[in-house]
C-alpha cells in the first residue's frame, strides 16, 4: 500500500468515531431543546391519556440511551424517521429539497473560486499598489456584510426599484436564482481573493521562487509553474472545506429568498419543533463536513507528498 492510500485509510478511520460522536452530540441537543413536539402535534385540549399514547407511539416514553441506538440504527439504513407535523417520511423532505440548496450552492461556490482567486493573485502581484487596495477593500467591504443586509440590499436595487429579476420563489427558472446565488457569491468571492492573496504572497517570499527570479526565468514561468502552483494547495483545499458549510449558510439566504431548499426546510422545522426533521437535515450536513475534509485532506496530500510522509520514529 503506497504512502496516499495509508494516508487515506487512516483518515477514513478517523472519520467513522468522529460521525458516531456527531450523532450522539446531535441527539443529546436536540433532547434539550425547550418544548414538547407531542403537546405541539397533539394541540391544547387533547387529554393526558392522548398525549401518553402518542409519546409511546412515537418511542419517546424510552429512556434517552434506547431512544438514541434506535434512531442511529435506522439512520444508519437511511431511514430518518417520520416528521411530527407531515407525518411524512424525513428522507423524502430532505432529498426533495436538496437539489434545489444544490443548485443554489454549488454553482456559487464554483463562481466565486473562479473569481474570487484571479483577483486574490492580481491583488497579491500588485502589493502596496492601487489595485491591490481597491481590491482587498471591495473584499473586505463584502466579506464583513451580514448575508442577511446583502440579500435585502440586492432584492431592494434589483428587485424593487429596477424590477429586472424576482425576489422571492422559485417559479421564474433562472431568474429566480440570480438574487440569491449573487448573495452567496460576493461574499464568497471576498473571501477567497483574502484567502489566494494571503497564500501568493507566502510563496512569492519564499527562497524558491527569490532563486528562480534570480536565474532570469521568464515572469510567466515563475508566477505560474513555481508561484501559483504551490500557492494554489491551501485554496484548492478550501473548496470542499467550504462546501458543507455554504450548505448550512443556506438557511439564511433560503428564508430571505423564500427558496425551497434544505435551509428553509430547516429553519420551518426549528420553529416547529419537528425534532426527526432538524435531526435529519442537520446529520447530513455534519456528514458532509467530515466528507469534506477528508477528501480535503487527501487532495492536499495529492498535490504536496510533504503532507502523507510519516514522520520517522525515534
Amino acid at each position: 500500500m503506497g504512502a496516499l492510500a495509508r494516508y487515506a485509510f487512516k483518515k477514513v478511520l478517523i472519520g467513522i468515531p468522529v460521525v458516531v460522536f456527531v450523532t450522539l452530540l446531535l441527539f443529546l441537543i436536540m433532547k434539550q431543546v425547550p418544548g414538547d413536539p407531542i403537546r405541539m402535534i397533539a394541540g391544547e385540549r387533547v387529554t393526558q391519556e392522548r398525549i401518553d399514547e402518542l409519546r409511546k407511539s412515537w418511542g419517546l416514553d424510552q429512556p434517552v440511551y434506547i431512544q438514541y441506538f434506535y434512531w442511529f440504527a435506522k439512520v444508519m439504513t437511511g431511514d430518518f424517521g417520520y416528521s411530527y407535523v407531515t407525518r411524512q417520511p424525513v428522507s423524502y423532505l430532505v432529498w426533495a429539497r436538496l437539489p434545489y440548496t444544490l443548485e443554489l450552492t454549488f454553482p456559487a461556490l464554483v463562481l466565486s473560486y473562479v473569481f474570487g482567486v484571479p483577483l486574490g493573485v492580481i491583488a497579491a502581484l500588485g502589493r502596496g499598489k492601487s489595485r491591490d487596495y481597491v481590491t482587498m477593500g471591495i473584499s473586505s467591504f463584502f466579506y464583513s456584510m451580514p448575508t442577511y443586509w446583502l440579500g435585502l440590499m440586492l432584492m431592494l436595487v434589483f428587485g424593487l426599484y429596477l424590477r429586472w429579476f424576482p425576489i422571492s420563489g422559485s417559479t421564474s427558472g433562472f431568474e429566480s436564482l440570480v438574487l440569491p446565488m449573487l448573495t452567496f457569491t460576493l461574499p464568497f468571492i471576498a473571501f477567497s481573493a483574502r484567502i489566494a492573496r494571503t497564500e501568493m504572497l507566502e510563496v512569492l517570499g519564499e527562497d524558491y521562487v527569490r532563486t528562480a527570479w534570480a536565474k532570469g526565468l521568464p515572469s510567466t514561468r515563475v508566477i505560474l509553474r513555481h508561484a501559483l502552483r504551490n500557492a494554489l494547495i491551501p485554496v484548492t483545499v478550501m473548496f470542499f472545506l467550504d462546501l458543507p458549510w455554504i450548505i448550512g449558510g443556506a438557511v439564511i439566504v433560503e428564508t430571505v429568498f423564500s427558496w425551497p431548499g434544505m435551509g428553509s426546510l430547516l429553519y420551518k422545522s426549528i420553529l416547529r419543533l419537528d425534532y426527526p426533521v432538524i435531526q435529519g437535515v442537520v446529520f447530513i450536513i455534519a456528514i458532509l463536513i467530515v466528507i469534506c475534509n477528508i477528501t480535503g485532506d487527501i487532495v492536499s496530500a495529492t498535490l504536496d507528498p510533504r503532507i502523507r510522509v510519516e514522520p520517522e520514529k525515534a
